[in-house]
């Protein structure tokens, strides 16, 4: 039978791939992706055959890599972070019952919050979710639903796509529906580039966050009622002592 692998390649640094991804990446005959992915990985695989759409154009991407599989190829659908949180992985096998002759093989990678987390300390230490401020496929309206209960429940929120030049003031205006329920004061975090080169981090303020400027390569980090800063690390405890 043939098999499409689905591959998470993490945040963009090679060294920051699963063994996994590598491994699949270097036995594939063709890698498919998004361009600005694709990009990251032709340095070192440079005997690869390489085949891109742009942003937009998942679904021609996702049909084309079932066609080259049907050629008999070892194909490789690349993601940023991992394939099943916002990623490729739900899509293909939406289409992939237009080819059932054809396995996908999930492998997961580092996604964004994780690699994320690490850079600015420890976040993530306690419950949290994942929120896209995107409202190419999710109305605004649930997301601001969203917003409003992970406000309500004291989540820790990380953020994805925070702005775009036809959103530039979603962040500032999620922001807001927190600061319903989040002091002004509460420690939040930003990394732009994560993985790739530009890398930045930040330790700020809910206050300071909502005037601060982001784009579609940050992921935001708002902690939650018990999150500290310590040493320009965001630190949220989980409860083992009270310290």
């Amino acid at each position: 039978m043939k098999r499409i692998n689905v591959v998470g390649m993490g945040p963009g640094a090679w060294d920051k791939m699963t063994i996994e991804a590598a491994k699949a990446l270097e036995e594939s005959d063709t890698i498919i992706g998004y361009t600005v992915y694709v990009d990251l990985l032709r340095d070192h695989l440079a005997d690869k055959e390489f085949l891109t759409t742009p942003m937009t154009k998942e679904v021609d991407r996702c049909r084309m890599a079932f066609e080259e599989a049907e050629k008999g190829k070892n194909v490789s659908l690349v993601c940023s972070g991992d394939a099943g949180v916002y990623g490729m992985s739900g899509l293909m096998y939406q289409i992939g019952e237009d080819y059932p002759q054809v396995e996908l093989n999930i492998i997961p990678g580092v996604t964004a919050a994780l690699g994320g987390a690490a850079i600015l300390g420890a976040p993530l230490i306690h419950d949290f979710c994942l929120i896209s401020l995107s409202d190419l496929l999710t109305p605004i309206e649930k997301i601001q639903k969203r917003l409003e209960a992970a406000g309500e429940a004291d989540f820790v929120v990380v953020l994805y796509n925070p702005s775009s030049r036809k959103r530039a003031d979603y962040l500032q205006k999620a922001c807001d529906i927190l600061l319903r329920y989040r002091d002004p004061s509460t420690v939040c975090g930003i990394v732009e580039n994560i993985g790739r080169e530009g890398e930045t981090k930040k330790v700020l303020t809910l206050r300071e966050l909502r005037d601060t400027p982001v784009n579609m390569f940050t992921t935001v980090f708002i902690g939650n009622s018990q999150t500290k800063e310590i040493q320009n690390n965001m630190v949220t405890p989980r409860g083992y002592r009270d310290v």
